[in-house]
């Protein structure tokens, strides 16, 4: 093996160790100056071994035994993981109830509760889970091996985890193989430093939910579409976010035109297979909500999810700027205002997407997938750095790099409350801007000026 690469390993070895079990968010300078070594570093490798698909293997997962043991230190999202999983397990619907109604009581449902509920915070604590139900198995799994170990659910969680991305990167390669892209595009996602650290290390599951997208897209590209719609429900059952993607797969189904394939003989058969891919997406997608069902889940879980459009903010960019303008005539809770009409606006641009693009292709799938989900963030009023995920592993499979770029400059949102000592205050909408500065210039360059020699030729 090439020997710069082995020193390029070793010394992402010793940053990955001091990002597993030595820093923390308030770290500011140490933070983004060895994320951007790290960065550096990863993309060399990439670029040195781009013909040993074998060793970046080793590496990726080499690096993520690192955490292993490690409790995460950038995000504390994961005690409220281990206290859904710990509800259900002792018969509890974790839907039903906030964690701050059973703590001000003083009950204590689970093992370690006054810990959990110190550790995830008072925000977290006071509202309801919103985590879907394939989530939810995962937690309890954690806590079924681990019911009064923080670690060792922590542990278990993260293997969960570790495995997904192994299923990623199988299906991912398979994929770009088919594609005739080059395999080795799968580990601008596996390698990166970001996945490595925001997923394995501080335990999001958009992993999960990748793994079972890019195997649902492997699947359709194969004509297995029944088996795609199911395993694409299970993608929604992690996270609800894939739910924005599946008008786009109209043009899939009744414009596609392949000659030799009798499953696309005729319009009327394509639009009942569109059909019935829907109404399996949606039957497997209920049937897993279903043992959580009650009438109150119902209310509970909607207002959940609706405080991330009218309630929390953060890191936004259009959102701000339109925040600003409503300031200035108005003066006061604008979320409230702006955030019940970003659904409507978002959807309008997916079925723009759906009806006005060109979608015949996977590539053309996924592309507008990309677009897709970029327009929700870039419209919406809180984009934690783990959702930047879902953008990653799509354009692995386009032409588009903005979503890398993305990956490295989003660690400037963790500068956020730089200027202040309490992360509940006011941003520094300064470095926000510079984050977007660089986003949106890299965006337009692949959207619209990079392309252009192109659609002239």
């Amino acid at each position: 093996m090439n020997k710069i690469a082995i020193l390029l390993s070793l010394a992402s070895i010793l940053i990955y160790y001091a990002f597993a079990y030595h820093i923390t968010r308030t770290d500011y300078a140490v933070l983004v100056l060895l994320y951007t070594v790290l960065f550096i570093l990863f993309y060399k490798l990439v670029d040195i071994l781009k013909n040993n698909t074998k060793a970046l293997t080793y590496f990726a997962f080499g690096f993520r035994a690192i955490f292993i043991l490690a409790i995460p230190n950038l995000s504390q999202d994961f005690y409220r993981f281990i206290w859904d999983g710990r509800m259900v397990l002792e018969g509890y619907n974790p839907y039903l109830y906030t964690v701050e109604s059973f703590i001000n009581k003083g009950v204590f449902p689970v093992a370690q509760a006054q810990e959990l509920f110190n550790g995830m915070g008072i925000l977290n604590a006071s509202h309801f889970s919103n985590y879907p139900p394939l989530n939810q198995l995962c937690f309890t799994i954690a806590a079924f091996f681990f019911g009064k170990s923080i670690l060792g659910s922590v542990v278990v969680m993260r293997l969960l985890i570790i495995a997904a991305d192994f299923g990623t990167l199988h299906f991912g390669k398979k994929l770009l193989e088919r594609l005739s892209l080059p395999s080795y595009h799968i580990f601008w996602f596996i390698l990166n430093p970001f996945i490595i650290i925001e997923l394995t290390g501080n335990l999001h599951f958009e992993g999960v939910m990748i793994f079972f997208l890019v195997w649902s897209l492997y699947l359709l590209y194969s004509s297995k579409w029944q088996w795609a719609a199911v395993v694409l429900a299970l993608s929604i059952s992690v996270k609800l976010i894939p739910l924005i993607f599946l008008p786009l797969f109209f043009q899939w189904f009744t414009k596609r035109s392949k000659p030799n394939d009798k499953m696309w003989a005729s319009t009327a058969l394509n639009l009942t297979s569109l059909i019935l891919f829907y109404a399996i997406v949606g039957i497997v997608t209920l049937l897993l909500f279903a043992p959580f069902y009650s009438p109150k889940f119902i209310t509970n879980y909607t207002e959940t999810v609706a405080l991330w459009f009218t309630n929390f903010e953060f890191n936004a960019s259009l959102y701000y700027i339109a925040r600003a303008i409503g300031y200035t005539f108005r003066g006061y809770n604008e979320i409230a205002i702006i955030g019940q009409y970003i659904p409507f606006v978002v959807l309008s641009f997916v079925f723009i997407l759906t009806f006005f693009r060109r979608i015949k292709t996977l590539i053309q799938l996924i592309t507008a997938m990309l677009l897709a989900l970029s327009f929700y963030y870039f419209t919406a009023t809180t984009v934690h750095p783990w959702y930047i995920a879902t953008l990653l592993i799509l354009s692995v499979f386009t032409k588009y790099k903005f979503p890398l770029v993305w990956s490295f400059v989003i660690i400037l949102s963790y500068l956020a409350y730089l200027n202040i000592n309490k992360a509940d205050k006011q941003e520094n909408l300064w470095i926000i801007a510079l984050e977007y500065l660089i986003v949106y210039g890299v965006f337009i360059w692949d959207v619209f000026i990079k392309k252009a020699p192109r659609m002239e030729a």
